[in-house]
């Protein structure tokens, strides 16, 4: 015991330790070899249903963990089934730096997606937990403000509605609908009213902690930041009965670890490093804060903005310094208002209007605040090493104010660094069945429509793609015609960012195109139709096709740039009309890039045309397994001479050009 005692005491342990254990996950990540056949034939437990656009998303455990969609579910959490069906793989995001779903199923065991064809009942639920985590969601299914009692009872925010949590990570406040560190205060608080109440032993009062937060944890699906809460709490509690002297960072470190080892994959969980390294970060800083309650508020906001900063720059590519403000009016309503009210309203449920009240008021100031945004500042994604320089000068900050000079050059270089980067870049961005391309000309951005589809959230991936670029700006966006899936989030996209002025093809305008015409108007943004070209930088866009038609797809604007020496085509949804009138008119073959006209319908890409543009790399833009049946066979035989890229099997497409050679780079599901 000494000797433990010992070790425990010394004040390297933690920190080598946690280099120990890191080193062991990251070889535990890269050896994990899970295998699985194509069939599974077998009895498992549903862990989590949850009821997400029109479908129950289903968790089963069996020998693995297993995600299922159905549109019809009978069975509950906790009961045994018998299950038939077909095991595939989880797929990667096909879209550069966005939310990565295949991880975040990683972080929770899951590494396979099951379609379930034949299911029979075992037994039903045997487990109490299981059964007190039915009721419990079955009590809160019956309230009007569902989504908000799971989320600040349970911690579960998948049920509340994507656009209110966009803008509460917009303003820094998405910690606030999870409520980690704050329940387990208020849980420990009152344990220990009653310790001192019944005077309890530490022994016993030890034991009962350790037991109501393991019933709690797992109530909460082992929530990261009331997991990392709970145990610190609880480890700080048995360290001083035991006579250990520990600082409380090393505790944080020591949970860190633990969790580590339950689970390594935590190495590439978001919210891991954003409830310990603000943790770690308050604890380091060793400074008492002093003053009444606004004043220890300001500054407690002040240094988890900071701690939280470099986070958000590699996860989110933005920051909002309104955030300091926003925390001293968001953290007194929604700690003392609106989750005690949850509680109350849960129990008594006729205090539910007076929480949908305060429900409302809640979303209603997020969202105005949502819509300040002079002071939100995007950044490119940076290095794990340039996240590590931010950590170390905002350490020596605390200690030292006159390092904060060098964290706000450091920002503000970071910040204009696409002015100082030298790079061409060509983005195929993978929308489904659509197009959007990005082409990065230096600090010149032009894109050249948007996506379009009404069952993905393609347009938010590509707004945070184009972000984690280090974009801020959108130079020209080019509408190549007025279909929805080459434009349907134009109107997002002008939202999103500052828009220099808009390209539109030869013709009418349709009902879309005018809808985007009225917010460009309300924006001031100018717009043009039928041009010729268009200065990029040190080149031009030339605009090949100028004829007006009676059909969009041959009104569509036809596009022709070279890049350091490389010729790219982009064909939108031209058809082969098109592709004539361009042999007549223009004597242009050797393609380097091509961008497949009309996702590879048989209307487009004739042979002729083909032929003479000889394309080297072809891109053809098409969602998976889409109605349509592209591309076609045809197609894609006249094309058998170039090398192609789909975006339903490679996704989105790179093309990097530097040192005049040209790089491909592939983000394939």
């Amino acid at each position: 015991m000494k000797v433990l005692k010992k070790i425990l005491q010394y004040k390297y342990f933690y920190i080598i330790l946690t280099i120990i254990i890191i080193i062991i996950s990251l070889i535990r990540i890269n050896i994990s070899n899970i295998k699985h056949s194509d069939l599974l034939d077998d009895e498992v437990m549903i862990t989590d249903i949850k009821y997400h656009n029109n479908n129950y998303v289903i968790e089963l455990k069996g020998h693995q963990k297993y995600l299922s969609y159905s549109r019809d579910f009978p069975y509950d959490i906790g009961d045994i089934v018998k299950v038939r069906g077909t095991l595939e793989e989880i797929t990667k995001n096909t879209i550069p730096n966005v939310f990565n779903y295949k991880d975040y199923l990683k972080i929770r065991g899951i590494f396979y997606k099951l379609e379930i064809n034949n299911i029979k009942l075992v037994s039903h639920n045997k487990s109490i937990i299981n059964n007190i985590k039915k009721w419990l969601r079955n009590k809160i299914d019956e309230r009007d403000n569902k989504e908000f009692l799971y989320a600040f009872i349970l911690g579960d925010t998948s049920t509340l509605d994507s656009n209110i949590k966009e803008k509460f990570n917009f303003n820094g406040l998405s910690y606030l609908l999870v409520l980690g560190t704050f329940k387990i205060m208020v849980i420990t608080k009152i344990l220990e009213k009653i310790k001192r109440k019944i005077r309890m032993k530490e022994e016993i009062y030890i034991g009962l902690v350790s037991i109501i937060f393991f019933f709690y944890f797992s109530l909460v699906d082992i929530k990261i930041g009331i997991v990392k809460s709970g145990l610190c709490y609880f480890f700080k509690r048995l360290m001083k009965y035991g006579n250990i002297k520990i600082k409380y960072y090393n505790i944080i470190l020591f949970v860190g670890d633990i969790l580590l080892l339950f689970n390594p994959y935590h190495l590439i969980n978001s919210a891991f490093y954003y409830s310990f390294i603000i943790s770690l970060g308050i604890s380091l800083s060793n400074k008492r804060i002093k003053g009444n309650y606004f004043k220890r508020l300001l500054i407690f906001s002040i240094k988890c903005f900071l701690l939280s900063l470099p986070l958000n720059i590699y996860y989110n590519y933005e920051i909002n310094i309104l955030t300091i403000i926003f925390n001293i009016i968001f953290i007194p309503l929604v700690y003392f208002v609106i989750f005690p009210l949850c509680i109350i309203s849960f129990i008594l449920p006729f205090f539910s209007s007076i929480l949908d009240f305060f429900l409302s008021l809640l979303i209603d100031i997020n969202n105005l605040f949502s819509n300040i945004t002079f002071f939100s500042f995007i950044f490119r994604k940076p290095s794990i090493i340039l996240i590590l320089i931010y950590y170390l000068v905002i350490m020596l900050a605390f200690k030292n104010k006159k390092y904060y000079v060098l964290l706000l050059l450091a920002l503000i270089v970071h910040m204009n660094i696409n002015k100082i980067i030298i790079e061409n870049l060509v983005i195929f961005f993978d929308v489904g069945q659509g197009d959007s391309i990005l082409l990065k000309n230096n600090n010149i951005i032009n894109l050249i429509d948007t996506g379009g589809n009404l069952y993905y959230d393609y347009d938010k991936k590509i707004i945070k793609s184009l972000k984690s670029f280090g974009i801020n700006k959108i130079d020209n966006l080019i509408i190549s015609h007025g279909d929805f899936d080459h434009m349907g989030e134009a109107i997002n996209l002008v939202n999103n960012f500052k828009v220099e002025k808009v390209i539109f093809n030869c013709g009418e305008f349709n009902d879309l195109e005018q809808e985007l015409i009225k917010v460009l108007d309300k924006k001031k943004i100018k717009y043009y139709s039928c041009i010729k070209e268009l200065n990029h930088d040190n080149n031009k866009l030339y605009f090949l096709q100028t004829k007006e038609y009676d059909n969009e797809n041959d009104n569509s604007n036809v596009i022709y740039t070279e890049l350091n020496g490389y010729k790219f085509m982009l064909m939108g949804d031209a058809s082969i009309t098109t592709e004539k009138e361009i042999l007549e008119k223009y004597n242009l073959s050797n393609i380097d890039v091509l961008k497949v006209g009309h996702h590879g319908s048989k209307t487009s890409s004739g042979k002729d045309f083909i032929n003479e543009m000889n394309p080297k790399y072809s891109i053809i833009s098409v969602g998976k397994n889409n109605r349509y049946g592209h591309p076609n066979e045809e197609v894609l035989d006249n094309l058998k001479n170039s090398k192609i890229y789909r975006t339903d099997q490679d996704g989105s497409i790179m093309f990097k050009i530097k040192n005049n050679k040209l790089k491909i780079e592939t983000y394939s599901p």
